[in-house]
Parts: C-alpha cells; structure tokens; sequence
C-alpha cells in the first residue's frame, strides 16, 4: 500500500521514504524560521525600550538606532524612579491588582460553576446573554458607569476598579471557567451530594481543587489588565495619591517630555515584574488553554 504511494514510477520504498522525511524537515524548518521572525518581531519594541532606557541623555534619538549603548548609565533607573511619587502608584496598583484578582476569580469562578452545573429556567438565555457583552467596547458603558459610580460618591476613589472584580469580573473569565467545569465529570457532584455536600461546599471543596489550571489562566490574565489598565484610573482618579502605576507612566511623560531615556526605565520598571510572573507561571496558563473544553454543553 505504501509503495502505491510513491510518486515516480519505479522508486523503491526507501528512496520514497527518504524524500517524505527531507519534505517534513524542511516544513520544520520553515515554520520554526517563520516563528522565529514573528517573535523577533514581537520582541523588537522591547528591545529598543530596555536599549534606550540605557542611554546617556541627548543619544536616545540618534539614527541610525543604536542598539548597544556606547556607555550604559543604570542612573537612569533611580532617577527615573524618585522623579514621581512611584512608591504610592506602586502602592494603588499593588491593591487594586491584588483585591481584583482574589474577587474576580471568586465570583467569576462561582458564576461558571452555576453555568455549568445547576439547571435552572433560562440557564442557556442568561449565559449567551452574559457572553453577548463581550462585544460591547468599554466605552459604550464608560458613561454610565462614570455616572453610577458618581452617585455612589466613589470618583476619585479606588473602589470603581476593584468592587466591579466582585460581580464575576469579566465575562471572558466566566466562560473559560464555565468551559473547564463541563470537562469534569459530573459524578464528582453526585458523590458530593451522596456525603451531604450542598452546592456551594461542591463548588468550594471538590471542583475549585481540581480547576488550578483554569485559575491560574484567568489570573494571569487578570493580572495583567489590572497593572496595565490606563483608561479606567484616568476616568475615575484625579489626584495622584489614587494614580496607578500606568498614570504614573503618563504623568512621567508629561513632566520629562525630552527625557526618552528616563521615560523608557521607567516603563522597563513597569514591565519587568508582570513578565516575571507571566514567565515564572506560563506553564499553567498554557496548561488551562489547552484544557479547557469547547463543548457546547
């Protein structure tokens, strides 16, 4: 059978063989060469960023682009870091993260659990519902929340970023969640109510056990878009004892506009810690995408 695949009359199985294996080295190749360009390309504003962050001042426009600096001046880090109030940002960024991600993957992870395990009336209608505002850009709702959180009095307070994580957080979170749940089997449940569990002691002490991978996924993902989220702090902060790091970076901007230098150390100060953490847990992020479930269930 094999060999009525070969393609020239009269090639024997080994030269048939032998042409598939140098075809399949050279898709390798090719692939690993194209993966290989489009990270370099994705790494190359980086690069330049941690390259200029490095520079003595008045070579950081230079052209053609220098990508090693001739003298490297560290001074430029804690300059840049005592020049603005980097310690408070820290501080409001550091307790927005922190209190987002524990009620975002409490309440997102409580909601997939309701998805997918309990049968109630409109289940189906609620959850489409719920996915269908993934659509709608942040700026549709930017007015109205604004005017809620005014009436509230919490403008210029850090609770408009953190509370909304305790109502399920996104609903990206919900789904992957809600996806990883129907990947388990559903005699856990039954065992669990067999030993007088209830669902909240399932949800708590059976699937959440067995969910780290899919935790892990949406606290990544979590993590990154509190420490980076620019346009929620500059609607509802004002003064720079509420700023977050990312106001921080604009405020910087804005007081040492012909420093690119000092402007670049501090967005590599910025960077750093969340790539740390992203590289130090990309094993259970990946682990949690490839694991979770698409069944339509």
């Amino acid at each position: 059978m094999i060999r009525a695949l070969a393609a020239r009359p009269g090639e024997t199985l080994t030269s048939f063989l032998s042409r598939q294996s140098v075809r399949t080295r050279l898709s390798h190749l090719t692939m690993h060469l194209l993966l290989l360009a489009i990270t370099a390309t994705a790494l190359l504003p980086m690069v330049y960023m941690v390259s200029t962050s490095l520079k003595p001042e008045g070579t950081e426009y230079e052209f053609p682009i220098r990508w090693i600096p001739e003298r490297i001046v560290w001074e430029n880090y804690p300059k840049a870091f005592t020049s603005v109030r980097t310690l408070v940002f820290l501080k409001n960024t550091l307790l927005i993260t922190a209190l987002s991600l524990v009620g975002g993957l409490l309440s997102a992870s409580l909601a997939a659990y309701g998805f997918a395990r309990l049968r109630f009336p409109g289940r189906s209608v609620l959850f489409i519902l719920m996915l269908s505002t993934l659509m709608l850009p942040y700026f549709v709702t930017m007015i109205p929340l604004f005017i809620l959180f005014r009436t509230l009095g919490w403008i210029n307070t850090l609770y408009p970023l953190i509370v909304p994580a305790f109502f399920g957080g996104s609903p990206l979170y919900i789904f992957l969640l809600r996806q990883f749940f129907l990947t388990l089997p559903t005699e856990l449940d039954d065992a669990a109510k067999i030993d007088g569990a209830g669902f909240f002691r399932t949800w708590w002490s059976v699937l959440v056990p067995l969910t780290k991978p899919a935790l892990a996924t949406v606290a990544i993902l979590s993590l990154v878009h509190h420490w980076n989220e620019f346009v929620g702090p500059l609607i509802f902060l004002n003064t720079e004892n509420n700023f977050t790091l990312a106001l921080g970076i604009r405020l910087f901007r804005d007081q040492y506009t012909t420093f690119l230098n000092y402007t670049m150390a501090y967005s590599t100060m910025m960077t750093v810690p969340i790539l740390t953490v992203f590289f130090l847990f990309q094993k259970y992020f990946i682990r949690g995408i490839s694991m979770t479930g698409l069944t339509g269930r």
